[in-house]
Parts: C-alpha cells; structure tokens; sequence
C-alpha cells in the first residue's frame, strides 16, 4: 500500500466525485502495468492506493513519484511532500502523517510574515508542498521548505498571476470559470492536489477579479497570485 501525499477532506457526493476522479488519474498512471489497485482514504483524509500485481513495485514507485509518499519514518535530510495545515508567526506546519514544523526562518520566501507570505503566494489549505525533513532542537537542523518547492512558488510570482482553489476537483474548478464566463481569460487549470487546484491566467486577466467573480459559484478558500 502507498499512502499518497494528498488529502480528500470532502464528504458526500464531493468526496465521490474526487475519488472518481483520482482513480481516472491513478488508471492513466498505472494503466500499462500488470497490477490490480484499490483506493481508499484514511482517517487523517490522506490517500491510500493498495495495489498487487507482477507489475506492483513499479506501480508503487510511480504513485510515488507522482504523489509524493506518507511515510511513518522521516530521515533526516531527505525531501517529503506534505500538505500546508496552519501557519502562524512561528512559520508553517505541515502535515507528513505527523506534524512538521517549518521555521519562519527556514521559509526561504522572501521578506514578511508567514500570514502574509500565505497571501503573497496565494497558498491554501491542504497544498502539497515538498521540504527537507530536519531534527527540530537546539542543536540539529531544522526542516525547511525544499528548493524545488521554493522555486515553484517564485515561479509562480514571476508569471501572469494566478488563483489557487481548495476543496474542488480540476473538472470543478473548470467548470466554475466556464460558468461565470471566464474561459477565455485562463490559459489551465493546474492539478495542484487531488481537490487543490491553480487557475493560470492570461496576461490580461486581473486574479482579485477573476477570484471576485468565481467566488460566489466555488464554496472553497480561494487566493490569488499577483505578479
């Protein structure tokens, strides 16, 4: 069983529709392999793909890959993916199937506060995000955000803008911009997450009023990336 490095938190008909979802991206994955799968999620919402088969140590090493692993053992110095929980002055948390902590200092984003770097670039709850994993004392070296994941972010800065979704699908979100009559004013939609997705925008677009007018069709947290 891998444990993917992404949550489904929605209940009903929501949570039917992203696992639906999901098993079209894990089939498009694994589609070529000699595996059989099964997809479930766990009590903390991260998911869970049990997977047999000839092909099933290729298939794991692929979700992987693709999702990032949930793993109870966290060695020093390797980079894992875990999703943005809380944030505070202190610097970000992150959940890793145990809470890892990241200084305001190891951030590595640039001037301000965690609160307004969250705002800068426009990450919302539950994001999948890589770090380093450190011993958080005095005396050892703590986790940072990784330069891959730092990267991503000033990436996005430097772009047309954004606006990032949490709790809906790629096919929702989409669906939403079509309807509030925006579709020509996005380039994609960009899979962040299994439910956290990044509206790339055009270079005419304005993200605040792109988010202004979505915002009333999506019961999601919404933020916007300005360049």
């Amino acid at each position: 069983m891998v444990v993917l490095a992404t949550k489904v938190y929605v209940s009903g008909d929501a949570k039917d529709r992203a696992l639906d979802g999901l098993g079209s991206l894990v089939e498009n994955a694994l589609g070529d392999l000699d595996v059989t799968y099964e997809i479930g999620v766990r009590r903390d919402d991260f998911v869970t793909v049990t997977v047999e088969g000839d092909d099933d140590v290729v298939a794991r090493n692929v979700l992987r890959e693709e999702w990032g692993e949930v793993t109870p053992n966290l060695r020093e110095g390797e980079t894992y993916v875990g999703t943005l929980e809380s944030w505070d002055d202190e610097g970000f948390v992150l959940d890793a199937g145990q809470d890892v902590r990241i200084p305001a200092s190891e951030l590595g984003l640039g001037p301000g506060k965690p609160a307004q770097l969250v705002e800068r670039f426009g990450l919302v709850q539950h994001l999948p995000m890589r770090f380093v994993y450190g011993v958080g004392d005095a005396d050892g070296e703590l986790s940072r955000l990784a330069d891959e994941e730092r990267d991503r972010l000033f990436d996005w800065s430097r772009g047309n803008g954004r606006v990032n979704v949490n709790s809906a699908t790629r096919g929702e979100v989409r669906a939403t911009v079509n309807r509030a009559g925006h579709a020509r004013d996005i380039v994609t939609v960009e899979r962040l997450g299994v439910l956290e997705q990044s509206i790339v925008c055009t270079e005419d677009t304005d993200p605040p009023g792109l988010l202004a007018s979505i915002g009333e069709y999506i019961p999601a947290e919404i933020r916007c990336v300005i360049p």
